[in-house]
């Protein structure tokens, strides 16, 4: 598609960001992060499948809010999901499990050339838009951009971080790349819980299981999708001694649980990008949980435990059952001073192929998964909307570093997140 045609698509939308499912928990504070930091005149609107739910939550938003249109549609109601994104330059959608609910959203936004952003952390459903949606929104000039929020911007950005800085430098591609949680304060969502009742449900499908198995299940294109070894990229429930990361770091760090699907998302950044972090790149996620000696590793054991055992009860019928008791329902979410007192530090390390050392560093304020992730999905959304002309022209199913890379570095960094690089000596 030529920039002409993407220009026509855009222009001459109602809206620039409408925001789906903005009754929702997660919908309800990225709402409130717009409307208190979108610059004025950006058309933002509303939406919902009951108009009665939005309008009680418009009026829990700042007074920028109180004028925004409200806007009836149900995720499984074609109709209404094709007049929404027509809309709209850019549909921002917290309406999950996306499994479930996503698909004709997804599609409906492709068509359309309309630009799309979610959270989803489902790697069946990213593999199902690469191979229904991708080629459409090529064609259209629409981005879909997956995983905007705590998965796996943190991830995706923390990789490009050092990529970019180590091409600046001309210090060669990256090799052996871990990503360390180094710390961590927040709370599981109910929307997240219910998503991983999904994927449990979903994996009882050889199938499907063997392709969330796959370290390179997002890696491909309609149709192809790489059949590489696990045994070739590192272990999503890696248990890794810190020297062998990094010499600065000490003890043995832990499984991260999201390391199953961040790291499908930065390998697709990689692939999308023509293999530029490098042949010899691989990428794993980790924990440090204490760098005391023994202690570490203990800890590290423990986590690996709790983590299997975990997945194991959500596939059993009677523990499934006590934990649908106990853990969030979807709409739950901690109090809003709880939110505020949450963060998040990543750092990354990587080595590059002429043996100099580099650490990027993604500090998130707020609760990651709430009032963090609302951040970051707001400013993807106002990315797309506002910066269109200075993104790369890239379109199809895409990934935050490929889509927006830069531009939202900066916007997060201004936002107050920490994004950097450092190179290590």
């Amino acid at each position: 598609m030529n920039d002409k045609s993407q220009e026509a698509t855009a222009h001459g939308r109602e809206f620039d960001v409408v925001v789906f499912g903005a009754s929702g928990f997660v919908g309800s504070l990225t709402a409130q992060y717009l409307a208190e930091h979108a610059p004025q005149g950006v058309r933002v609107a509303l939406a919902g499948r009951s108009e009665s739910r939005l309008a009680e939550a418009r009026k829990g938003l700042p007074d920028a809010a109180q004028n925004w249109p409200l806007i009836v549609a149900d995720a499984n109601t074609q109709r209404s999901l094709d007049s929404l994104v027509s809309r709209t330059r850019v549909i921002c959608t917290t309406v999950g499990p996306y499994l479930r609910y996503g698909k004709p959203l997804l599609l409906a936004a492709a068509k359309a050339g309309t630009d799309y952003v979610d959270l989803t952390a489902e790697v069946p459903f990213v593999h199902f838009a690469i191979e229904e949606a991708h080629e459409i929104a090529e064609q259209t000039g629409a981005r879909i951009v997956h995983s905007c929020g705590l998965d796996s911007v943190p991830s995706d950005l923390g990789v490009h971080l050092l990529y970019e800085r180590m091409r600046r430098d001309g210090a060669g591609a990256l090799t052996d790349t871990t990503m360390v949680v180094k710390s961590m304060r927040g709370g599981a969502s109910g929307g997240s819980v219910d998503t991983l009742r999904v994927l449990t449900d979903q994996s009882e499908d050889p199938a499907i299981q063997q392709l969330v198995t796959n370290p390179h299940a997002l890696s491909g294109s309609p149709g192809i999708t790489p059949d590489i070894p696990a045994s070739l990229e590192p272990s999503d429930l890696s248990i890794i001694r810190g020297k062998r990361v990094d010499p600065s770091l000490r003890g043995t760090l832990a499984p991260f649980l999201m390391a199953s699907y961040n790291t499908r998302i930065v390998r697709r950044s990689n692939a999308l990008l023509g293999n530029a972090y490098g042949d010899g790149f691989h990428y794993a996620e980790t924990m440090a949980i204490t760098s005391i000696p023994g202690i570490s590793g203990i800890a590290a054991k423990s986590v690996y435990a709790a983590t299997t055992a975990f997945a194991s009860a959500m596939g059993f019928g009677p523990t499934r059952w006590v934990l649908d008791k106990i853990l969030p329902k979807p709409g739950d979410g901690p109090s809003r001073e709880s939110q505020e007192k949450g963060y998040l530090v990543t750092q990354t390390f990587t080595k590059s192929t002429a043996g100099r050392r580099y650490r990027s560093q993604v500090t998130v304020k707020g609760d990651p998964g709430y009032v963090g992730t609302a951040v970051m999905l707001g400013e993807s959304a106002l990315a797309l909307a506002l910066d269109r002309d200075r993104l790369p022209k890239r379109f199809g199913v895409l990934t935050p570093a490929v889509a927006m890379g830069a531009i939202l570095t900066k916007r997060l960094q201004d936002a107050g997140f920490e994004l950097n690089v450092t190179e290590l000596h």
